[in-house]
């Protein structure tokens, strides 16, 4: 079995794998807010269509950013944990990890099928429209919003989870592992 720690906790993500992380991590907060914001909008008023819109767009952004993240991960080697984490956490950490990469890759197709059910089109930026890749059916769209709204939920609770670990580390342990993910201040 791998051990994943190692001494010291210095090393660090490489600017390519920290640059993706954020802006992964801003986009996902910007699509959560609008969500909320669009939802709760009544009818069908051009400020909804636009947010809607917005949301949509940062879906397939995240979408693709996520996927060069993962192809930078599988080439990329990630920084040991620190030494001395128990493997229970370590194995909480891969597993947490794992599911974020899952559902942020399951939130924004989900959102793509319901869409495609719907009979709406996604067109990226107002520019390119992405492929139909399901006929326009009612009873599977109502299916796929309702898949895409859970796993909406999951994916904010999964963060919720990332984000106890992250302040664990910071404020208990003080073990410097945040500072592996922050921008040099060089």
């Amino acid at each position: 079995m791998t051990d994943f720690r190692a001494r010291p906790t210095s090393h660090r993500y490489t600017g390519p794998a920290i640059t993706l992380h954020w802006l992964i991590a801003i986009l996902i907060a910007a699509g959560f807010w609008i969500g909320f914001v669009m939802t709760d909008i009544p009818g069908f008023t051009p400020t909804k269509l636009r947010y809607f819109s917005w949301h949509k767009w940062i879906g397939v952004t995240v979408f693709v950013l996520v996927i060069v993240r993962l192809l930078w991960r599988l080439t990329h080697r990630a920084p040991p944990l620190p030494y001395g984490m128990p493997m229970w956490q370590v194995g909480a950490s891969h597993a947490v990890h794992f599911l974020l990469y899952l559902l942020m890759i399951a939130v924004p197709v989900s959102g793509y099928f319901y869409n495609s059910a719907a009979g709406i089109p996604v067109v990226y930026l107002g520019l390119v429209q992405l492929p139909m890749l399901i006929a326009k059916d009612t009873a599977l769209r109502d299916v796929l919003k309702q898949v895409h709204i859970t796993l909406d939920w999951v994916l904010l609770v999964t963060i919720g989870i990332h984000l106890l670990g992250v302040i664990k580390h910071l404020v208990i342990d003080r073990d410097g592992l945040l500072l592996r993910m922050l921008p040099s201040r060089r």
